[in-house]
């Protein structure tokens, strides 16, 4: 049944508010939980529910999600027809504009990849959201339901209103109203995922290119809502969105609860990621851990405690690591002491300093940086 379905992931923003970890990468490559990607948890959750072909629209910055991705082999998407497929920008050279203005906008740019789809449906999905969707059922429940959009929605808001959607249900379970961006949250938030048919998809993409309309959400979801049978389906497990530095922290630091590791990281539907042999962490005599995600491949001779720390990460003796997220490379010399702090990769701690942020603003390094 599955086999229905074809996966497109939006994956051409880099967030501003996430200042230094979006420097060199967009939002969706930002290393997160330890080992992954932001865009490894929804390539996973499609892959799971058997789509075998994906397109991932993308459009500056992302070179470090080309070299994370490789040919898909790690997600099974290494194939002969289809599988996985990065989109450039390419029927795009004749616009003004540098950046895509919205998805809408983005799907007009890959239009003669939409055209080739070989699937009765599309999911549409944004590539910068930590959740573990059953989406094999959502997919039921759209045919279920003969809705023309099924839009995956939370009853428990958690992101900052200035960047969500947030509908309306009315009577007979139908989305009767939309608010884009408002100042407070009100209804169910939308985790920006989607399911509509090709065919719908294609007349919605030249609609929308026609009436010069850039965005899904204004366009399409806001535009339509009387013309159009949208149905939400509520999932009220975790979701992690990564707006900012201070809500990349503080939904890393929610994966120190096991509870929301459980719910994240469900066995029957595993979340893939590239592959990489690492020897396993090396603990000194005078090593302490507590309540911390290590990865593979570090090596810890000091202390860490509620932190989390990527593969290849060393805290040398005598260093104190609090309430921190370490990315792969990361070294802290001995003596030095970091707390509520974010390092991207390859950062060096000085023998001997002391860095310290505050768990609502937590000090963010830059890649490669020596402090």
């Amino acid at each position: 049944m599955m086999h229905k379905l074809h996966g497109i992931i939006f994956s051409y923003l880099s967030n501003p508010d996430l200042r230094e970890l979006t420097q060199h990468r967009n939002t969706c490559s930002i290393p997160y939980g330890g080992r992954y990607r932001v865009i490894d948890f929804m390539l996973s959750n499609m892959v799971n529910a058997g789509v075998s072909d994906v397109g991932i629209i993308v459009h500056a910055n992302y070179q470090s999600l080309l070299d994370h991705m490789g040919s898909g082999k790690d997600w099974d998407l290494s194939r002969k027809h289809g599988g996985l497929r990065i989109l450039p920008p390419f029927g795009y050279a004749s616009r003004q504009e540098g950046v895509y203005r919205g998805r809408m906008d983005a799907l007009a740019g890959v239009r003669s990849y939409l055209q080739n789809i070989r699937q009765d449906y599309v999911v549409l999905a944004g590539g910068d959201l930590a959740v573990n969707l059953p989406l094999a059922d959502i997919y039921e429940a759209h045919i279920r339901n003969d809705a023309d959009i099924t839009a995956v929605c939370t009853s428990h808001p958690k992101g900052d209103p200035r960047g969500c959607d947030y509908f309306t249900v009315g009577a007979g379970g139908r989305i009767t109203d939309v608010s884009v961006h408002p100042a407070i949250a009100q209804g169910c938030e939308s985790l920006e995922v989607y399911i509509l048919s090709k065919e719908l998809l294609l007349s919605l993409v030249d609609h929308c290119a026609a009436h010069n309309i850039p965005s899904f959400s204004t366009g399409v979801l806001q535009g339509m809502v009387g013309q159009l049978k949208i149905c939400p389906y509520i999932f009220d497990g975790y979701a992690a969105r990564l707006q900012s530095v201070a809500g990349y922290f503080a939904r890393s630091m929610e994966l120190l609860d096991p509870d929301v590791r459980a719910q994240l990281f469900v066995p029957e539907r595993p979340v893939r990621t590239k592959d990489r042999s690492d020897p396993s962490t090396y603990y000194g005599p005078d090593a302490r851990s507590v309540n911390s995600l290590v990865a593979d491949g570090c090596i810890i001779e000091g202390e860490v405690e509620n932190s989390i720390l990527f593969r290849g990460v060393r805290v040398e003796k005598g260093a104190k690591v609090s309430g921190c997220v370490l990315m792969q490379g990361t070294t802290i010399q001995a003596g030095a002491m970091l707390k509520y702090a974010i390092t991207d990769k390859n950062v060096r701690v000085n023998p001997g300093r002391m860095l310290m942020g505050h768990n609502t603003y937590p000090l963010a390094i830059a890649k490669n940086e020596i402090v």
